[in-house]
C-alpha cells in the first residue's frame, strides 16, 4: 500500500506543479499586463514604467519561479481592484464557500446514496424510476434555473426560507439542494451499478446461504464493497462544487470564493484571479488524494500488498 500511496502523491505534487504555472501563465495570455494596468490612456513611457514597477520585464521563469515561493508561504500579491492582499481577501470569501461545498457534497451523499441502493435492491420497481428520472432531471436542468426556481417558491411566494444572504442556517438551504443536486445523478448511477454487481456476485450468494440476515448481507458485504469507486467520485465531486460554486453563489448573492472569482476576471484583477484558480485545484488535488488512500485502505488487496 505505501508505495501506491508515495506513488500517487508524487502524481499530486506534478499535477499541482503544472497547475501553478498554468495559473501563473494566465497573466501573459490575457495580453500585456503592464498595458492593462497603466489603462487605456497611458503612454508608452507610463507603460514601461509600470512593466519596471512590477518586474514584467524580467524573464517569465524567473517571474514564475518567485511567484510560486510567494504563493507557498500564502503571498498571492496585492489585487489590483480591491488593493487589498489577495490571502486576506481570498480567506475573508472562503469561509461561505467551503460551508457550502459541505453542505452540498453531504446533501448529495445522503441523498444519491440511500436511493441507489434502494434502486438496485428493487430494480424496474417505482423507486428505481424516480431515481431514473432524479438522474436525468440533474443532469439537464441549469444550475441556475433551478436557483431562480426555488426562489421564486420557496423565497418569494411561500416565503418558507430568504432567498439571499448568508447571516443564518437558513441561507444556505436553497444553495445546498442546487449544488448538491448537480452531483447526486452521477453519485447514485454509481452506487445502482456498483449494488448491482455486487448483489449477483458468488460470495453474496455465499453468505445468504449461511444464513446471514438481509441487513447484514447489503451494509457489511454489499455496500462495503460497492461504495469505494463512490468516495473518489465524491471526493471529484467537492472539487468540482468549490471550482463551480461562482453560478450558485451568484444567484442566490452568497458573497464567496466563487463570486469573488466572478468579480475579479470582470474587472481584470489578474492576482486575484491566478491565486483562485491554485486554491480551488489544490482542493481537488487534495480531494481526490485522499480518496485513493481511503480506497486503496478499503481494498483488501491494497492492504495486504
Amino acid at each position: 500500500m505505501l508505495p501506491f500511496i508515495l506513488k500517487r502523491l508524487g502524481l499530486a505534487i506534478l499535477v499541482a506543479l503544472t497547475v501553478s504555472f498554468i495559473s501563473f501563465s494566465l497573466l501573459f495570455l490575457s495580453g500585456d499586463p503592464a498595458a492593462a494596468l497603466a489603462g487605456e490612456t497611458a503612454s508608452g513611457e507610463d507603460i514601461e514604467a509600470v512593466r519596471v514597477l512590477y518586474g514584467f520585464d524580467r524573464p517569465m521563469l524567473v517571474q514564475y519561479s518567485e511567484w510560486l515561493m510567494r504563493a507557498v508561504r500564502g503571498d498571492f500579491g496585492e489585487s489590483y481592484y480591491f488593493k487589498l492582499p489577495v490571502a486576506s481577501l481570498i480567506a475573508e470569501r472562503l469561509s461561505v464557500t467551503m460551508i457550502l461545498g459541505a453542505c452540498g457534497i453531504s446533501f448529495a451523499l445522503l441523498t444519491a446514496v440511500p436511493l441507489g441502493v434502494v434502486a438496485a435492491i428493487r430494480p424496474n420497481s417505482i423507486v428505481d424510476r424516480f431515481a431514473l428520472f432524479l438522474s436525468v432531471a440533474g443532469q439537464a436542468m441549469p444550475s441556475f434555473w433551478f436557483g431562480l426556481i426555488l426562489i421564486v417558491v420557496f423565497g418569494i411566494k411561500l416565503g418558507w426560507l430568504p432567498p439571499s444572504g448568508a447571516s443564518s442556517w437558513r441561507h444556505f438551504i436553497m444553495p445546498t439542494v442546487v449544488l448538491g443536486y448537480y452531483a447526486m445523478p452521477a453519485i447514485m448511477r454509481l452506487t445502482r451499478a456498483g449494488m448491482l454487481e455486487v448483489l449477483n456476485s458468488d460470495y453474496i450468494r455465499t453468505a445468504r446461504a449461511k444464513g446471514a440476515g438481509e441487513g447484514r448481507v447489503l451494509f457489511k458485504h454489499a455496500l462495503r464493497n460497492a461504495i469505494i469507486p463512490v468516495v473518489s467520485l465524491a471526493a471529484v465531486q467537492m472539487g468540482f462544487m468549490l471550482g463551480g460554486s461562482i453560478v450558485v453563489e451568484s444567484v442566490f448573492a452568497l458573497h464567496g470564493a466563487g463570486y469573488l472569482a466572478w468579480e475579479s476576471i470582470a474587472r481584470n484583477d489578474l492576482p486575484t484571479v491566478q491565486a483562485l484558480i491554485l486554491i480551488f485545484s489544490m482542493f481537488y488535488i487534495v480531494f481526490t488524494f485522499l480518496a485513493d488512500v481511503l480506497n486503496a485502505w478499503l481494498d483488501p488487496r491494497m492492504r495486504s500488498s
